[in-house]
């Protein structure tokens, strides 16, 4: 069972359940740890939530039990591991893989295969829950918690908190004057599809980048979200006329068997140690070989 241990030491005193709100542990944890096997202890000895702290008071959280969904199919599958702490864990996620199950595809997500890892080592207690995820056809890193206070420290943190860098092969080449720049263009959805659009009534979204390299007819391309909106980097190369590579959907048909995208940085600050954490992977297989296959034409 996983517990949380914590100190209060304001000098006025305050109610338990207070104290852990302002500490990361949502009202949906509170009432797990009471009825689902879990407990708070104050010093030792168990309390509820309307006790009231006092200066040096040690609380000790036990998590109780999360409700499990009992369609969700553990799977055995690859699972390529970048970070792993006490409450989280950072996932190479290949192109092709969910982060999390479908109402049509619900056996093979990141999520499954965690499942899977989770009770392989013994820990059945863990529940995972993506807190940056990644399109199916984006490889890269993905945070996951590991029980729902990490779930909920994580999301108080808001995503202007998370850097994500990622590496995109484009169509086309850029002038010099365009080779570094920042894209702030609203998106939002175009009809009842899942394709999204610059739009006038759009969500804002900003997307800063640089050009790394580039070939003839190719660039590669380095870019830094400072939104999250849904196909955001999709739609902003679209809108630069420079379409990502196995994108027909914002663009051009092409030999590439998915999107030339790949999520290789992430830095955030650690809500349990508060150490910042940075985390960069290369390039998977099939963008290498695409991008010297591109060189090669060149030459």
């Amino acid at each position: 069972m996983q517990y949380f241990k914590l100190k209060f030491e304001n000098k006025t005193p305050q109610k338990l359940g207070r104290f852990l709100l302002r500490n990361g542990f949502s009202k949906r944890a509170l009432t797990n740890s009471q009825h689902n096997g879990g407990m708070i202890l104050v010093n030792h000895h168990r309390r509820y939530t309307s006790y009231l702290l006092h200066s040096g008071d040690e609380v000790i959280f036990i998590l109780g039990e999360e409700k499990k969904n009992k369609w969700l199919k553990p799977s055995t599958n690859q699972l390529n591991i970048v970070l792993e702490q006490h409450d989280y864990i950072v996932i190479n996620k290949e192109a092709g893989v969910l982060s999390i199950p479908s109402r049509y595809e619900d056996n093979d997500a990141v999520v499954n295969r965690l499942l899977y890892y989770f009770q392989k080592n013994g820990q059945k207690d863990l529940k995972p829950h993506v807190i940056t995820r990644l399109d199916r056809d984006t490889s890269g890193l993905v945070l996951v918690g590991k029980n729902a206070v990490a779930h909920a420290r994580f999301s108080e943190m808001g995503k202007d908190c998370f850097i994500k860098k990622y590496h995109a092969i484009v169509h086309g080449n850029f002038s010099k004057e365009q080779e570094i720049g920042i894209i702030d263009a609203p998106i939002g959805k175009l009809d009842a599809s899942v394709k999204r659009g610059i739009v006038a009534n759009g969500q804002r979204s900003i997307t800063k980048y640089r050009v790394l390299d580039q070939v003839n007819g190719a660039s590669l391309v380095e870019l830094q979200l400072l939104t999250g909106r849904t196909h955001q980097i999709r739609v902003h190369m679209q809108y630069l006329d420079h379409p990502l590579f196995g994108d027909p959907l914002y663009g051009i048909k092409d030999n590439f068997k998915r999107q030339a995208l790949n999520c290789f940085y992430l830095k955030f600050d650690d809500p349990f140690s508060e150490r910042k954490q940075e985390v960069t992977i290369s390039e998977p297989v099939d963008m290498k070989c695409l991008w010297q296959r591109l060189i090669s034409n060149k030459l």
